[in-house]
């Protein structure tokens, strides 16, 4: 196996993202602090401010001094996501939103909540981006079908979480919250950009004012299956939930469905997997879209479940949520029903996944895809800039 990824899967060279505090590690930025000639303990009271309190504007901050502000908010806090539009559903409780960025790419993210009984219990979830577009070509998804425009920064990325955590807060899911989850399942291949998720997980893993302060177990990162990418992930000692887009058991389909297969086929994917389960201790979480009378027969879920029975995994089913235009329809539930069945009859854990955002073009890269336009019934715009 190769040690490092093809170029193939690089990204345009584009004019790079103004630094932020959340691309610097603790060391460094205190440096870039004491660059401002501003004292070294400020950098503390500022990385407090944005990871604890979520706060991204100085002007905000009443524990920095005026002149200290200005200096580190123009060198630390450039703004790195602007709103082009937000749309709801679900009563308010799925908010999907298109962010431009500062060379005028697009991405998106997808905040959830998702009530309980007690408040102990509620989950509040963000789906954010690590791409611009997408290099995997997968056929039945909107941003694979545009392309890659870039990757993003290390702080793009964590800002989408910290965004996410301050409306959280806010109330705008309906009620103030605590963002409790976060999806590497955006926009992008997660580990087409290794070293930059890598250091944002840090970020949203390291406790207050060093990251976020999440839970481990609470964060996901997926991939289609960049084998020596996994390794290195599992070498990174984050010990983050692995999830893995198979979206189908046998190669022969897979190599259309995913084409990284033709590259690192299911056996080298699932080995892989294998790997990153054995150095972590955790399951890892199989994700299988399920494609009308594509990779939805009784026969590929008993393949499925002989895979993945002697495995640590468990499968999500996801009710293929189809782009405007597309041939991709998703499997009815009947049809579903009997694959879950049959995972479960082979000993195999399965959840299907709630499905969101459906009228609010809620699939990965739909809302980019219609130029930001909310073009449903249903949808409810909430800001536009």
């Amino acid at each position: 196996m190769t040690s490092s990824l093809p170029l193939v899967f690089a990204a345009p060279r584009r004019t790079p993202p103004p630094r932020h505090l959340a691309d610097l590690a603790p060391d460094a930025l205190r440096t870039a602090v004491t660059e401002c000639d501003v004292p070294a303990f400020r950098a503390d009271q500022l990385a407090r401010q944005y990871y604890g309190r979520h706060v991204a504007d100085v002007a905000a901050m009443s524990d920095l001094p005026a002149a200290a502000a200005d200096k580190l908010g123009a060198a630390l806090l450039p703004r790195l996501l602007t709103d082009v539009r937000t749309v709801t559903t679900d009563d308010a409780m799925t908010r999907k939103t298109l962010w431009r960025l500062h060379d005028g790419a697009q991405v998106e993210s997808v905040l959830m909540r998702y009530p309980a009984r007690t408040a102990s219990r509620e989950r509040v979830t963000v789906c954010i981006s690590s791409q611009a577009g997408c290099g995997m070509a997968c056929p039945f998804c909107a941003t694979g079908q545009g392309g890659l425009t870039r990757n993003l920064s290390t702080a793009e990325i964590v800002d989408q979480v910290r965004a996410a955590a301050r409306a959280t807060a806010d109330g705008v899911l309906g009620v103030p919250g605590r963002l409790s989850n976060v999806v590497f399942m955006g926009m992008g291949e997660p580990l087409a950009n290794f070293a930059r998720v890598r250091d944002a997980v840090r970020r949203l893993i390291d406790p207050v004012p060093r990251g976020l302060g999440l839970s481990r177990r609470s964060v996901t990162v997926s991939t289609v299956g960049l084998v020596p990418a996994i390794e290195r992930l599992a070498a990174a000692e984050l010990a983050v939930t692995l999830a893995v887009s198979l979206h189908a058991p046998d190669d022969e389909l897979r190599d259309t469905l995913v084409p990284v297969n033709t590259r690192w086929p299911v056996a080298e994917v699932l080995a892989a997997a294998d790997h990153y389960a054995a150095v972590t201790g955790r399951r890892y979480s199989i994700e299988y879209a399920m494609i009308r009378d594509v990779n939805d027969q009784p026969w590929r879920a008993d393949l499925l479940g002989d895979l993945l029975r002697p495995r640590m995994a468990h499968v999500n089913l996801i009710p293929l949520n189809p782009t405007p235009g597309s041939a991709w329809d998703a499997s009815p539930k009947r049809v579903e029903r009997e694959f879950v069945r049959r995972l479960q009859e082979r000993g195999v854990t399965v959840t299907v996944r709630d499905t969101r955002g459906q009228d609010i073009d809620g699939a990965c890269g739909q809302l980019a895809a219609n130029g930001g336009k909310a073009a449903k019934q249903g949808q409810r715009i909430v800001t536009s800039t």
